[in-house]
């Protein structure tokens, strides 16, 4: 019998610490809502990469991230109306975008019953990165987690990740799901640290604290070992029955450590960001060939898909152990420039935003934006179903262009899902092509100290936001200067009525 399925929409943007104009990004959004669709998915998720100013990011808080996220939730929401009022649109993706000015949008970002097609569930950033998580029915996305880790300087937020994980309930079955927002190394010759990035996420990325768990197996084993101890037997027994029982307690650690992991045996899971992967090791020279959108060039993008370090890497078991990536077949997503003199959007009376844009001529353009999935394991009969997996058009206001993923997730239970004692044994192949899968056996032992050094890492975090938006901001710079003013006022009024 065939599982019923999840409508799911992963999307990545890198914002360049821009705020997006509701209007055109949901004019954009609008076409992956309606790709293959005639309804609106059922949960949406969006992985972003700086998504506001560094200091802002990593100062946190809803004073100076709420006009960024919310501006998402407004163009989520608009998009939907959009689509909405097309109705079944399988063709054209902006067709009210075009003939509505960005102001009547804006006012129609409500279904018909005045209240939002989406809810946000839940938003959490680590630095730079931000993901936020979206349902048309809230009350079925239940027992939400989340997991964060920076493997930035000193270990902070400027790169990281951010992961949510929930259980998806409907008409009395379940499944479980697992997000990860990451933005991974840059620069062209920086192809190992984008590797250990990788790393840092399966080791440090978990959804409870491993210090925690392996504090209570401790414990445990203490007592255990002391009851085995006092039970009337003869020495060789005691050592036998403590090895038995220490190996138990290491089997039950590594399922527990594999159970707050990124790799949970009983979830789905979605990874999407810039993942920074690029077609070449070195910079370009100003006669290296780039790839072009002409189908009838050498140079056509689709002829430097084999340079693609991200395929290779992972095929080769180095990174994005044991996920898989629907083919690409859009163009690269970075780094283009958009040319100063396009007319800005709403010009004409609509909101729609056609940008020249060229590729930076210093960096190779390269598929940096990418969504992968752990696809069903070989114990499941059911299949990913991918609708559609594309890059959204150029936005003036960054030099990365969205992807997103649609696609319909059966809905397996955790328990189904989880790897059945004969495949653990056997060392089931992964389903990603390299490996033994990762529900099986985990590529790399979880850090226990992963919690404590986050916590550290997020206090420099807050003194370093402190510190640069009072040093280089206008608002800081007021701030800083009325506690100086004030500071200096205290004093004189201290030596006018004491001295």
């Amino acid at each position: 019998m065939t599982p019923s399925t999840l409508d799911l929409l992963v999307l990545t943007f890198n914002c360049a610490a821009k705020l997006i104009n509701v209007p055109v990004f949901a004019g954009h959004l609008q076409t992956a809502l309606a790709r293959n669709a005639a309804e609106l998915p059922e949960v949406v998720v969006l992985s972003l990469q700086e998504i506001a100013p560094l200091s802002y990011a990593f100062i946190g808080g809803d004073y100076f991230l709420k006009p960024y996220v919310e501006r998402f939730e407004e163009a989520i929401n608009l998009a939907a109306s959009l689509h909405s009022q097309n109705g079944e649109s399988n063709g054209s993706s902006e067709a009210t975008a075009t003939s509505n000015p960005a102001s009547q949008l804006l006012s129609q970002s409500q279904s018909p019953s005045g209240r939002s097609h989406y809810t946000l569930i839940r938003n959490l950033n680590v630095g730079y990165t931000a993901i936020m998580m979206f349902a048309r029915d809230p009350v079925r996305l239940k027992d939400i987690q989340e997991a964060e880790v920076g493997f930035g300087a000193a270990e902070m937020g400027n790169k990281g990740a951010v992961g949510l994980r929930a259980l998806y309930e409907v008409g009395g079955e379940s499944t479980e799901l697992t997000f990860v927002a990451t933005h991974l190394a840059a620069m062209e010759w920086n192809l190992p640290r984008r590797n250990a990035n990788w790393g840092a996420i399966m080791r440090g990325l978990t959804f409870e604290n491993p210090e925690e768990v392996l504090s209570k197996m401790r414990r445990d084993a203490e007592s255990r070992s002391q009851s085995l101890s006092s039970e009337e037997s003869d020495a060789s027994e005691q050592a036998r029955l403590l090895r038995e029982e220490h190996h138990e307690q290491d089997l039950r650690l590594q399922q527990q450590f594999h159970n707050l992991s990124v790799f949970k045996p009983s979830s789905h899971l979605f990874v999407a960001g810039d993942l920074n992967y690029r077609i070449s090791t070195t910079s370009p020279t100003p006669y290296s060939a780039f790839p072009n959108l002409d189908p009838g060039s050498e140079n056509y993008y689709t002829n430097f898909l084999h340079l693609d370090q991200l395929t290779r890497e992972r095929l080769a078991g180095r990174t994005l152990h044991g996920m898989s990536e629907q083919p690409v077949a859009f163009p690269p997503t970075y780094k283009y420039v958009v040319d100063s003199k396009t007319p800005p959007p709403g010009t004409a009376g609509s909101s729609v935003d056609e940008v020249k844009w060229e590729f930076a001529s210093h960096r190779y353009p390269a598929w940096t934006d990418r969504i992968l999935y752990l696809e069903l394991p070989s114990w499941i009969d059911s299949k990913m179903k991918i609708r559609a997996y594309d890059a959204l058009p150029v936005i003036r206001t960054s030099d990365h262009r969205p992807v997103f993923l649609r696609v319909d997730v059966p809905l397996i239970s955790p328990e189904d899902l989880a790897p059945p004692v004969s495949e653990v044994a056997s060392g089931s192949a992964s389903p990603g092509g390299s490996g033994v899968d990762p529900r099986v056996r985990l590529p790399v032992e979880i850090d226990p100290e992963a919690w404590e050094r986050r916590v550290a890492a997020r206090r420099r975090e807050i003194a370093a936001g402190w510190t640069m938006f009072l040093g280089s901001t206008r608002q800081g710079a007021y701030i800083l200067g009325s506690l100086l003013a004030t500071g200096a006022s205290g004093y004189w009024l201290y030596r006018y009525a004491y001295m």
